[in-house]
């Protein structure tokens, strides 16, 4: 018999880890499957040339485009997930994005919950990752019912006449919400240094609020959660009514283990839940597991993002530059009655991060300059979803991921916007060599803002999961990650994951009967699991998570 659990969550990221820090508490008997290790710390964390020049962190799996074509994508497989690299900026969805929105290229559908349901959790969501802000300067910005639990990031000085500049053209730039273990007010308190080596690196100090640092490294601490690591599930069995899950299957190190569990939650992000899914196909399940919607792996979206590197006609010393944002075009323009997106700061790119980004050919000289004079921004436009954009398996179980954006328009009408603001923004708007990357499209490859691909919602015929994120076909079945989006947005998805998987973790809580149990931590001392559910109750990073 396989060794049994109460809870069983693959993947320990935004989603998987975040639900393990909730659950962690209650006393029920959790296995965490993590199909990686811990991401090594070592001074290559910093490096960018080993970073971004040889992807030292990135998976060397191999899916396939339309075409058929290889490609590796962006992924990093480790405890904590992509949270270990990704930029930390922790939107929440704005009020308007969980409505039905005419865009460009089509109708972004409306959520089956509204941000009202979302709202409590989103404030303890930044509570629990370190989300540092000021409300009020978005102008995009939903209702809030208490302000950022830590103040706003400073801008250092370039960025802080960048900040001046765009107010003067007639935008409202803001803080950018960042999730970090930062203190500007003590130097002694706070893991952050303040250094370039944010924004795509793993961090060395554990000042990013990754899920690993705050969530699952917290979570150990209990004695009723196991975590195995190098653990990735082949595939999900059912018992013979195909409606419960009754053997998780993993290869662990090249061993096939099997374990069950009450509640199996699927928590492995958008393309590789789905792929999980379509590799549980059975006899019961022909199109794939929770899949009688067919629409599992469907309606793959992320968002249309580029990079942009300005040449600022002064030098740019800022470190830590991912302080500013602007939403002005978020809901359209003067000329433009609909949507365009977003604007963000990138973290500081240098020489090897530019040369990973330039042809062959650049020379030295001008990247250097470049690298000097540079100031780096990442636009982001709403991506739709389309039943044929999808994860797909083949026989031997190789992802394949089939994409076409449909909503261009306003990307290209928003770099636009960026480009025409260069000079008054203090920035060269023309004397840039043809090559250099001032704007480069985010490719396929790029997956950090992935989701749609096993949608929630209230018709069992049009989604995958109901909106506690249950699959409508089986009973002990949950995916908690970004895969539940029915739409995109154009802001950051990480914080909705987060705040999602709090969500459904009360949901679990009082499925299990967790809120009358005390779980027991390691040294001894005991936690009793959270009592309530439609306002919750902080929850503070314990002393091991920060």
């Amino acid at each position: 018999m396989p060794e049994h659990y109460d809870v069983i969550i693959i993947g320990t990221g935004a989603g998987g880890g975040t639900l393990a820090h909730r659950l962690a508490p209650s006393g029920k008997r959790i296995l965490l499957l993590e199909r990686g290790g811990y991401l090594p710390r070592e001074p290559e964390n910093w490096d960018s040339k080993e970073v971004f020049g040889r992807g030292r962190y990135t998976t060397d799996e191999q899916w396939r485009d339309k075409h058929g074509e290889e490609f590796t994508p962006h992924a990093q497989y480790f405890v904590g997930g992509n949270t270990k690299v990704y930029g930390a900026i922790l939107f929440r969805l704005r009020e308007r994005d969980f409505g039905e929105v005419a865009h460009y290229g089509g109708v972004s559908p409306a959520w089956p919950l509204s941000y009202e349901d979302f709202e409590p959790y989103y404030g303890e969501a930044e509570r629990l990752y370190l989300v540092h802000g000021r409300a009020g300067e978005d102008p995009t910005e939903p209702p809030r019912s208490e302000p950022f639990p830590y103040p706003a990031v400073s801008h250092e000085p370039r960025i802080q006449r960048l900040h001046e500049d765009f107010e003067k053209t007639g935008h409202r730039p803001f803080h950018l919400p960042v999730g970090i273990d930062l203190d500007e007010s003590d130097p002694e308190a706070g893991r952050c240094v303040r250094c370039a080596k944010f924004d795509g690196f793993p961090c060395l100090t554990d000042a990013k609020a990754d899920a690993h640092v705050l969530c699952v490294r917290p979570a150990l601490a209990y004695d009723n959660l196991t975590l195995r690591t190098h653990s990735k599930v082949a595939r999900l069995e059912t018992d013979t009514t195909g409606r419960s899950v009754t053997r998780v299957v993993v290869d662990r190190a090249g061993a096939e283990e099997a374990y069950s569990g009450d509640i199996v939650v699927v928590s492995c992000g958008a393309a590789n839940s789905a792929a999980l899914l379509l590799r549980s196909a059975s006899d019961r399940h022909p199109k794939g597991l929770a899949n009688s919607s067919d629409v599992v792996g469907r309606h793959y979206m992320a968002h249309l993002n580029s990079g942009v590197v300005a040449i600022s006609q002064t030098p740019n010393p800022t470190k830590f530059q991912k302080t500013l944002g602007i939403n002005d075009y978020y809901w359209g323009a003067e000329d433009s009655d609909l949507p365009l997106g977003h604007i963000q700061m990138l973290g500081k790119s240098d020489k090897n991060i530019l040369r990973a980004g330039a042809p062959w050919f650049a020379p030295g000289f001008a990247l250097d300059y470049m690298a000097r004079h540079a100031i780096d921004f990442w636009i982001t436009t709403e991506d739709l979803p389309h039943p044929d954009n999808r994860v797909t398996v083949d026989r031997q179980g190789q992802i394949h991921l089939a994409k076409t954006y449909l909503n261009t328009e306003p990307h290209e009408r928003l770099l636009a916007k960026l480009q025409g603001l260069l000079g008054p923004l203090g920035c060269h708007d023309s004397s840039i060599p043809r090559w250099s990357v001032l704007d480069q499209q985010i490719p396929l490859a790029g997956i950090a803002h992935n989701c749609g691909t096993v949608r929630f919602g209230t018709d069992p015929a049009d989604s995958a999961l109901d909106v506690d994120c249950k699959a409508h076909d089986l009973d002990n079945l949950y995916v908690v990650d970004t895969s539940f989006f029915p739409s995109s947005s154009a802001v950051n998805p990480a914080l909705t994951a987060i705040a999602n998987a709090l969500r459904v973790g009360d949901h679990l809580l009082e499925r299990l009967g967790g809120r009358v149990d005390a779980g027991r931590r390691r040294d001894g001392s005991f936690e009793r699991a959270r009592t309530q559910t439609t306002h919750p109750h902080p929850t503070e990073p314990t002393e091991a998570g920060r």
